[in-house]
């Protein structure tokens, strides 16, 4: 499959219903991603891990005990196949949810997704996504390590203050142009630092 960088973009899920189809730890961890941002869970699968037991048992997610059903995209926007190893039905899944246009990601199967789900670094109200399109997703795990660690609690109280600091000007300074050098003024020294350390298999195939 050739590469596919895709079109980047943010999904806004709050008060949308998102199907997750699975009961696995894959399942529980996309589906407590898609609760903190908002998104109405139902999780289809005759079985459930703890984690997922526990929040359909506090009714935080809807749970549909049985396999997947063609109507269960009538009222979602977009689904979640976290089933692996079923590369017939994940393209089955993708034909029906074009047709009723819903978005749909498969884990293991980009060939049969219409989004892909890079790996998030988040840091207070920063967000950082990296992907290779699907050519090299181990590298972006390698890279959202690293990044975790230089995106410390220090840099997410940084982004509280600029948030602060961005509606005390919004109350204070009428002038758009004023506020947004008051803004630029708060950035005056801000670099994300850094230098690639390449593995020693890249570095003797580069003397070749």
């Amino acid at each position: 499959m050739a590469a596919n960088p895709g079109f980047p973009l943010v999904l806004d899920v709050k008060s949308w219903t998102v199907l997750v189809i699975g009961g696995d730890d894959e399942a529980s961890d996309k589906t407590q991603r898609l609760l903190e941002s908002g998104a109405r869970v139902t999780v289809i699968s005759p079985t459930l891990n703890e984690t997922l037991r526990t929040l359909a048992a506090s009714a935080k997610v809807i749970h549909r005990g049985r396999h997947f059903r063609d109507t269960d995209l009538d009222h979602a926007i977009l689904v979640l196949n976290t089933l692996r190893g079923d590369r017939d039905f994940a393209r089955a899944l993708l034909a029906k949810a074009k047709e009723k246009g819903v978005l749909v990601w498969s884990v293991d199967f980009p060939e049969a997704s219409s989004v892909t789900m890079p790996a998030v670094v988040a840091s207070g109200h920063a967000r950082v996504a990296i992907s290779t399109s699907g050519v090299a997703p181990a590298l972006s795990g390698f890279m959202k390590e690293d990044l975790e660690r230089i995106l410390d609690p220090e840099f997410a109280a940084f982004v509280d203050w600029l948030g602060e600091l961005r509606e005390q000007a919004k109350a204070n300074e009428p002038d758009a142009e004023k506020r947004r050098a008051l803004l630029r003024e708060a950035l005056d020294g801000f670099r994300l630092l850094g230098k690639v350390q390449y593995p020693k298999v890249w570095l003797e195939r580069k003397k070749t």
